[in-house]
């Protein structure tokens, strides 16, 4: 079977966006940057006649323009294509100095599919090369609007897969192809023809493979084929949405994010039912980016003429904290107003005004507007208020609202909408308590459900992660019945008869407030979950987590136990194993909420004081108590480590024990595990707290984990009902093995490799390409299912013991499997045919403990000392802590790449020098670009020495493949050798009939020592 070849996929692509109706221009004159910027002249020129005064833009005026849209970064380019109310215009002093400074426009995101937009394609665009070491490009096809690169397509043939058009992007992205016009693109796309992803534009480092997306249709259909997705995605106007209605900046991320199917479809549900004045509901799982979505959904309401302003309504909780954070993130380029003050008349203030904006404020705030209004009834005002065309967006809207409340609002605002976001709905099943007449479930409250996105669809798609969950009881069985005989005085006399759960209901409370029970639950946090942190990921990348207590006397008494086992005063040591990995492990705070009417407030105050006092020693902070809301989100940031100066280990915590703050709307894609040593909650309270856990990260979190000290069996029968009330019938599917089911599955993956690899020698012995690839599956599968096994708690280092695994046979091993992949990737650029073994090239072996960081997260860290320098948001002594880390991550590195480690280094030193030269650049860039004049030093050393065509040998470079002993292009690089010229170059020259073999010799070895290390991961 011969595939399609990827300039046929181009044709039938262009011809799929240009058939019909459709808005799409192909241009095949646009190849070049020149060619480019001339075209988006000519755009601005049509578009801006009237400004422009019919004189079109100077050379020298056209130059001003090029420097403004020529972006630092795509996110930068975001900023400036969002403009103002959805119109980007850019800036330009004529040459008439009469005439002086004017503004043009570039974007309007209002105007799509009409007036002044245009829709252009074009594909094998020539991005040629800016340095000396640089490679000229052809990118495949690219899509513009208004003249600007929007959107960026990568496509391979249905022999590879889609993952390599991401990577060949990441490429481009780290040779800095995206620069000048480029520099503007908001999305990428990459496809083999039978599997399509997008993703949000981000530079080297961050472009996370993690977050490609799957497109579906409206009922959750995968759209896969890439002429299909061309219709669904990149047809006119749905393409323009996508990047000017359907993608938010975050700007404490500094990131670009583009909704997910299921969000665009919510917000277009929303939208069809305010069209008919109805209200509703939207179920969007917790943890698929609700928040996100109802911002956007009021955002967008916005763009209907019957809608005059969107309330979006939160907890005054949330406010303060995260949602609140997130909202300003989102909102910095939007029309939306957070309104987080105590001032009420300029909440009046924003509701009288004509202006069309999101008010995003509290249900108190609201119930002190309807207040004021009494006494008023009759003035203008009031009536105009009470009159305005009004959309409420609820996020987490049975805490945010009352029932009563609601109607007592929409009775106020007489021309109201109300939309309702919960992952968590309220169902017949557990509905609330009957009170009068008020609405007992989210239907009653709301209206119909407009769209429905469950956990078991965000699993599947990817969307977020499953879980996996362990009851744990700190009794034995003997140790459970001398409690019941001791606190029943013996009267139990059918005990062993009774069923597990009945057994349970004989517990009192007060046994779980030992010091003893809470003793285990530390050593099991501490010493027997290294697995479940990560610890044996690369330092700096482990997983956070959160210990949730029956109440805050309890937490207090958590905090306190767990600073004596850090301070080595309690029974409870802290394994050499843990210390060895993490010195500073584990790094612990507390948050609950503190009131001056509670009656224990004084001393719960106390309390938070001392704990204050410990935070602050521990990150060189200074918060007191009346900086609590402060405090609290210091310690968000930390367990959530969003920014980038949360990377360094030094700033971040491992748990944070709560009550319930943090249980409900706290986003933390670190965040892996809930320890919970509680009694279950009802079934909307367990799933919003287990799914704080879920979000996706990096490859090793392959779950939201999950552990349980109370009642294991009741708690078991809980969460089951739970897990079947909010899965849509799919509860087996969210949850991860049970430990028998999971080791069953490991030693099955074992035997099978086992079978094909007994030893190292049986691995030599493979010569076929067929056994090769089976082996690598082998492998692979054997990798998966032993990382996932070391998660659970049941797992002991004996049980590797048992089967043989030692870290030594599993870095031979994963050094014959990497040997093995080159001969495939070889093998797989000769021959196109079909296979029946699908292997994933680009798989990481993750069973190897990794005891350095890797170069890029290094550069992750230089990248945000920068950006501190640059934004003066850290004092110095915090920077210089955190480039000593850096020093300190450099040395790790030379000892295991030296190579590699020390090209790292010379950038660092290339940065501290100059800071001022650097505070602009994208560190990752200027580290590729270190790489590619490393390469051409050697490649033109090897040239000179052995009198070789430079240009053939860089080819040759380019496509060597270690495993083989034949090179692509190796013949005509030997015959381009003059043996004159390299006799009198060398002293010790070889003889005549050995140059061509010394040549073959010494070309491998030095790509293997000079060049190989450069490029390892």
């Amino acid at each position: 079977m011969r595939f399609t070849a990827e300039e046929t996929m181009e044709r039938s692509l262009i011809e799929e966006l240009t058939k019909n109706v459709s808005q799409w221009t192909y241009r095949d004159d646009l190849r070049t940057e020149d060619d480019l910027w001339e075209n988006l002249r000519h755009k601005l020129n049509m578009n801006n006649k009237a400004v422009l005064d019919d004189v079109p833009l100077s050379d020298k005026e056209f130059e001003q323009v090029k420097n403004e849209l020529s972006f630092p970064n795509f996110y930068r380019a975001a900023e400036f294509l969002a403009g103002e109310n959805g119109i980007a215009n850019v800036r330009v002093v004529r040459d008439d100095p009469r005439v002086g400074e004017i503004r043009l426009m570039v974007m309007n995101n209002r105007d799509i599919a009409g007036g002044s937009s245009s829709y252009e394609i074009i594909n094998q665009y020539q991005a040629s090369k800016t340095s000396g070491t640089d490679r000229n490009r052809i990118f495949d096809v690219t899509l513009l609007i208004n003249g600007l690169p929007m959107i960026h397509i990568e496509l391979k043939n249905r022999s590879t897969s889609y993952m390599d058009a991401f990577r060949q992007i990441d490429k481009y992205s780290g040779e800095g192809k995206f620069k000048g016009i480029f520099s503007s693109i908001q999305m990428f796309v990459v496809t083999n023809g039978v599997d399509t992803r997008y993703i949000a534009a981000a530079q080297k480092g961050k472009l996370n493979s993690k977050f490609l997306t799957r497109w579906v249709d409206e009922n959750n259909k995968p759209v896969n084929n890439y002429l299909d997705f061309a219709k669904d995605v990149l047809s006119i106007p749905q393409a323009h949405k996508m990047v000017g209605q359907y993608s938010v900046l975050d700007s404490e991320r500094r990131s670009i994010i583009l909704l997910r199917p299921y969000q665009i479809h919510a917000i277009e549900a929303v939208q069809e039912a305010s069209k008919l004045h109805e209200s509703g509901y939207v179920w969007h799982t917790t943890g698929s980016g609700k928040t996100l979505t109802s911002y956007k959904v009021a955002r967008n309401l916005l763009l209907m003429n019957s809608i005059e302003k969107t309330i979006f309504i939160v907890d005054r909780v949330d406010l303060d904290q995260q949602t609140g954070d997130s909202f300003k993130s989102y909102s910095a380029t939007d029309v939306v107003s957070i309104d987080d003050t105590d001032n009420v008349n300029d909440l009046i203030k924003k509701l009288y005004s004509k202006d069309k904006t999101v008010i995003v404020t509290t249900i108190q705030k609201l119930n002190h507007v309807m207040r004021r209004y009494e006494g008023n009834e009759d003035s203008p005002k009031w009536k105009s208020i009470r009159g305005k065309k009004l959309a409420f967006v609820v996020d987490e809207c049975h805490r945010a609202i009352s029932p009563k409340r609601q109607m007592e609002i929409e009775k106020f605002f007489r021309e109201s909408l109300w939309y309702g976001f919960t992952g968590t709905p309220i169902f017949e099943e557990n509905a609330k308590e009957v009170f009068a007449d008020l609405p007992r479930t989210t239907e009653e409250q709301y209206g119909d459900c407009l769209h429905k996105y469950t956990v078991k669809e965000a699993i599947h798609d990817k969307a977020v992660l499953g879980f996996q969950i362990e009851y744990k009881s700190t009794f034995t069985e003997d140790e459970l019945r001398d409690h019941v005989d001791r606190q029943y005085n013996g009267t139990i006399t059918d005990f062993d008869d009774l069923e597990p759960v009945e057994q349970e209901e004989l517990i009192k409370k007060e046994a779980f407030e030992t010091i003893g029970h809470k003793l285990t639950v530390i050593d099991q946090i501490v010493n027997k979950s290294r697995h479940k942190f990560g610890m044996h990921n690369e330092i700096g990348k482990q997983y956070s987590a959160i210990l949730t207590t029956s109440s805050i006397a309890s937490a207090q008494d958590y905090y306190r136990l767990f600073r004596k086992v850090i301070n080595d005063e309690s029974e409870v040591k802290i394994s050499e194993q843990v210390k060895k990995r993490l010195p500073d492990f584990p790094k612990v705070a507390i948050t609950y909420s503190i009131s001056e009417n509670e009656e224990h407030s004084f001393k719960n105050q106390e309390y938070m004081k001392e704990s204050m006092e410990d935070y602050n020693e521990m990150f060189g902070t200074n918060f007191t108590l009346d900086q609590i809301g402060a405090y609290n989100r210091d310690v968000n940031h930390r367990l959530a480590r969003k920014q980038d100066k949360y990377k360094f280990r030094e700033e971040q915590l491992d748990l944070v024990i709560v009550v319930d703050r943090l249980l409900t709307g706290f986003d933390a894609p670190s965040l892996a595990i809930l320890f919970m040593d509680r009694y279950p909650m009802p079934p909307h309270h367990l799933i919003q707290a287990f799914s704080r856990t879920n979000r996706l990260y990096d490859e090793g979190k392959k779950y939201g984990q999950i552990m349980t000290f109370r009642t294991p069996y009741t708690f078991e029968e809980k969460v089951k009902e739970a897990l079947f009330l909010y899965s849509n019938g799919g509860e087996s599917f969210v949850q991860a093995p049970k430990w028998e089911e999971a080791f069953d599955s490991f030693k099955e993956a074992f035997d099978e490799l086992m079978h094909i690899a007994p030893n190292l020698e049986s691995i030599d012995l493979l010569t076929e390409i067929t056994s090769k690839k089976m082996f690598a599956k082998a492998f692979q599968a054997f990798d998966k299912k032993f990382q996932e096994l070391q998660v659970y708690s049941d797992y002991t280092e004996e049980i590797a013991e048992q089967f043989g695994i030692t870290n030594e046979k599993l870095e031979d091993y994963t050094a014959k499997y990497n040997n093995i992949i080159e001969e495939i990737k070889a093998d797989k650029a000769d021959d196109d045919e079909d296979d029946d073994i699908v292997i994933d090239i680009a798989y990481e072996i993750n069973s190897v403990s990794k005891d350095t960081v890797n170069h890029e997260y290094i550069l992750g860290l230089i990248q945000s000392v920068m950006e501190s320098r640059v934004n003066h948001d850290e004092p110095e002594e915090r920077v210089e802590t955190k480039q000593s880390e850096i020093e300190s991550y450099i040395s790790d590195l030379i000892q295991s790449n030296e190579k590699l480690g020390h090209l790292v280094e010379k950038l660092w030193k290339n940065i501290k020098q100059n800071p001022e030269k650097y505070n602009k650049d994208d560190v990752m860039i200027l580290f590729e670009q270190l790489k590619e004049q490393e390469k051409e030093t050697v490649v033109k050393e090897f040239a000179y020495k052995y009198a070789l065509n430079e240009n053939d040998l860089m080819f040759v470079v380019d496509n060597f493949r270690a495993s083989s002993d034949n090179q692509i292009g190796e013949r005509d690089l030997i015959d381009s050798g003059d043996y004159q010229t390299y006799k009198a170059r060398n002293d010790d020259a070889e003889k005549r009939f050995r140059y061509r073999k010394v040549i073959k010799e010494n070309l491998k070895d030095t790509y293997a020592k000079e060049i190989a290390p450069l490029y390892e991961r």
